[in-house]
């Protein structure tokens, strides 16, 4: 893949690293940011890997309701009250907050996942591949594959951007990460929807039927 000026130039906006090791790390990734990314955070020379041993301790807390049903509390981190204070700190946080409510994550990063969930999911993939016809050879890599989709669905920093799909939470809170100068972390949040974890009265299940067939 052709490692042009434009993608090198995204990978330093990204991680602040120098151009030529952007460009390094774009040719070992044969042109996959998000390993150059990888690749720049290993070898110590992304902003966002030097940030990423200091302690954030301070930020705020968000909320958002949408349409008197969703509720969403999120807990951002910054390592100081002055950045927490920053009109566009607190924009990404909103933003994180409608990601929440939009997308229903369970957890922040894939080191959350329980391990009993994670070998589920493995176990009903793999029957899945299986019962398909697929070779057992290529099953393992298309377990990998589907699980990556899995950690989309469940993993807040592995989900696509409500607002650009074409890029990732991690990514989002990499760039203003860079941008502010200072390591910044999504710590928690709870999502609250009416009537979830409730059944439904037999009676309004009832009627609801009878609207879906005309009566």
């Amino acid at each position: 893949m052709e490692i042009t000026a434009a993608l090198i130039k995204e990978l330093r906006d990204k991680t602040s690293a120098g151009m030529m090791d952007c460009k390094k790390a774009l040719q070992e990734a044969n042109g996959d940011i998000n390993k150059a990314v990888d690749i720049l955070r290993e070898k110590g020379l992304s902003s966002v890997a030097k940030k990423s041993g200091r302690i954030a301790s301070e930020g705020i807390v968000e909320s958002y309701i949408h349409g008197g049903r969703i509720g969403v509390l999120v807990e951002v981190n910054t390592e100081t009250d002055f950045v927490a204070k920053n009109d566009e700190f607190k924009s990404f946080v909103k933003d994180i907050a409608m990601q929440i409510a939009a997308v229903n994550p369970k957890y922040v990063t894939r080191e959350e996942v329980p391990q009993d969930v994670l070998e589920h999911e493995k176990k009903v993939l793999t029957e899945q591949a299986l019962n398909e016809g697929k070779p057992e050879k290529i099953v393992e890599k298309m377990v990998a594959g589907r699980l990556e989709k899995f950690y989309e669905e469940i993993v807040l920093l592995d989900q696509k951007f409500i607002k650009d799909p074409d890029v990732k939470v991690q990514d989002l809170l990499n760039n203003i990460s860079a941008k502010i100068g200072e390591k910044i972390s999504v710590r928690r949040f709870v999502r609250y929807e009416v009537g979830e974890g409730l059944e439904k009265r037999e009676e309004d299940f009832a009627e609801e039927v009878a609207k879906q067939i005309g009566q």
